[in-house]
Order: C-alpha cells, then sequence, then structure tokens
C-alpha cells in the first residue's frame, strides 16, 4: 500500500514541479529572488506547523533541530534556493536541462554516502538514455541561451543538484534510523528552517521586499506556496521515505516532459517531430530504471 501511495506521490511531483520552473521566473519578476523563495518556504513551513498542532499530532523534539536544520540547509536553501538564483541569468527551460542531471548526482551520492546499493548498469543506461531525450526536447532552447551568464547559472544549478542529492540522502538515513515523530511535521520544520536560511542569505546580499508586486508575480508566488512546496515537496518526502533513489530522481525527467507538453497545450507553443522524439526517449529512460527496481 505504502508503495503504491509512493508512486502516486511521485506522479503529483513530476506533475507539480513541471511547473515550478516557470512560476519561479514569474515570481522574480518583481520580487527579489531569495527573499521570494525564503518566504515562499517560511509561509508552507508555518502553515503546516499550524495545521499539525491544531491536530494534535506531536512535533519533532528540540533535540532534532540540527538535524531538521541541516536537511532545510541543504533540501530548501541550497537545493532549490540555488535554482531560483540561477533563473535570474539562465532561462527556465535550460535552467530545467541543467537541473536534469540530478539523478547521476543522486545515485552518485546515494552510492558514496547512503544506505542503498551502488547503481546497476542497466540503471546507468536508463538515467543516460533519458538524459539524451531531455536534450533532444529543449536543444533549440538551450543553443539559443548559452551566452552571457550561462557559466554562472550553470555552477549556481550544479551547486542545486548537490545540495539537493545530499540533503535526500542524508534526510533517508534519519528516517530510517527513526528519528522522526511525523514524516510531514518533520517535512514542515526543513521548510521553516531553508526559509530561514534563504532570507538569512537574500538580506545580506541587499535584497529588500518590493513596495509593489506585480499580479503576475503574486500569483506565482502563492502557486509556488500552495502547490510547489506544501503539496509536491511533502509528496517528495514521502516517496523518499519509500521508493529507491534511482526511481525517485527520474522525476527530474518527467519534470521537462510535462513543462513541454503544458507549453503546448496551455501557451501554444510548437509540438514537432523532434520533440515528440524526446519525450519518447525520456519515457524509455524511465522505463528502464523503474523496471530495474520493479
Amino acid at each position: 500500500m505504502s508503495k503504491s501511495r509512493a508512486y502516486l506521490a511521485w506522479a503529483v511531483l513530476c506533475l507539480v514541479w513541471g511547473t515550478t520552473y516557470l512560476g519561479i521566473r514569474v515570481a522574480i519578476e518583481s520580487i527579489p529572488p531569495l527573499l521570494m523563495a525564503g518566504v515562499r518556504w517560511i509561509v508552507a513551513g508555518t502553515l503546516l506547523i499550524v495545521f499539525f498542532r491544531l491536530r494534535g499530532d506531536r512535533l519533532p523534539a528540540k533535540d532534532q533541530w540540527v538535524s531538521l536544520v541541516m536537511r532545510g540547509v541543504l533540501l530548501i536553501g541550497i537545493g532549490n534556493g540555488a535554482v531560483v538564483w540561477a533563473e535570474q541569468t539562465v532561462p527556465s527551460g535550460l535552467a530545467a536541462v541543467l537541473v536534469a542531471v540530478n539523478p547521476f548526482w543522486m545515485v552518485g551520492i546515494d552510492g558514496l554516502i547512503g544506505d542503498g546499493k551502488a547503481p546497476t548498469a542497466r540503471q546507468i543506461i536508463g538515467l543516460c538514455v533519458g538524459f539524451v531525450g531531455i536534450v533532444l526536447l529543449v536543444s533549440p532552447d538551450t543553443r539559443m541561451a548559452v551566452g552571457r551568464g550561462f557559466w554562472s547559472g550553470f555552477i549556481a544549478t550544479q551547486l542545486a543538484c548537490i545540495g539537493w542529492s545530499t540533503g535526500s540522502v542524508y534526510a533517508r538515513q534519519r528516517a530510517h534510523h527513526h528519528e522522526d515523530v511525523h514524516t510531514l511535521a518533520a517535512v514542515a520544520f526543513e521548510m521553516f528552517f531553508g526559509g530561514i536560511v534563504l532570507v538569512g542569505c537574500g538580506l545580506i546580499l541587499g535584497e529588500k521586499l518590493p513596495l509593489v508586486v506585480t499580479t503576475r508575480s503574486a500569483v506565482a508566488f502563492f502557486y509556488l506556496i500552495v502547490f510547489g512546496s506544501i503539496i509536491a515537496y511533502s509528496c517528495y518526502r514521502y516517496a523518499l521515505q519509500h521508493l529507491p533513489v534511482a526511481t525517485l530522481s527520474l522525476y527530474v525527467y518527467a519534470n521537462t516532459v510535462i513543462a513541454v507538453f503544458l507549453g503546448t497545450l496551455l501557451a501554444g507553443e510548437p509540438f514537432n517531430w523532434r520533440m515528440g522524439t524526446g519525450a519518447a526517449v525520456v519515457l524509455m529512460g524511465i522505463g528502464l530504471v523503474k523496471e530495474q527496481n520493479g
């Protein structure tokens, strides 16, 4: 039953996080990036903490906060914050491609410091096939976008991948050692602590809350809080406890496929044979890795 729920959670985060690259891009049109990201996670975490408190659930004890701060810094502060920072100079489509190497980081770090097994040849082939499909999907956008700001965006996205992958493996280990009273209550504290770190970094870098926020940015901001943070991040942390790392990490590939199809359906963006082939190749890679894990 938990495996079925984990795959449902995986499907939800594939769908929702396929839209958040664009959501971030729109939100930072009139809101400074790190303050936007920080307030987003603080609000989401606070809402969940209040919810669990009112429901009578036990919240994590103070002796667990060090572990929760570590997860918040790695997953939210670095993993999400660096992507938001990169989208100042890198188009959302290119950012999605640069982050699409994350499955390799996740599998590699899990093999080095995690409790999981080293990746098999079939898993590596599946990951490579999926990445080739991602490149086919967005190759024209990447050729046009490589230029000024590319390398700073590249470094930021790879830092995000390292932080996210390390944080995911660390969170998985803590859950296996039964340190959390309630997984989603712990997730709420991760969000809150990670948001505090992002706000602090934004203030240190001189960011200030804007006097005027456009309607577009405000809608995107609230979408990121409710769907990108409360719903999808909670789904990610649940799936992380019940699915193999190699399978879970494929949400990055599915995000890009979904983003392309949404662009075609909702924004009238073109869809051609190359993009169709890329989507098919991505799904083939996902199938290879998923079959390996059962």
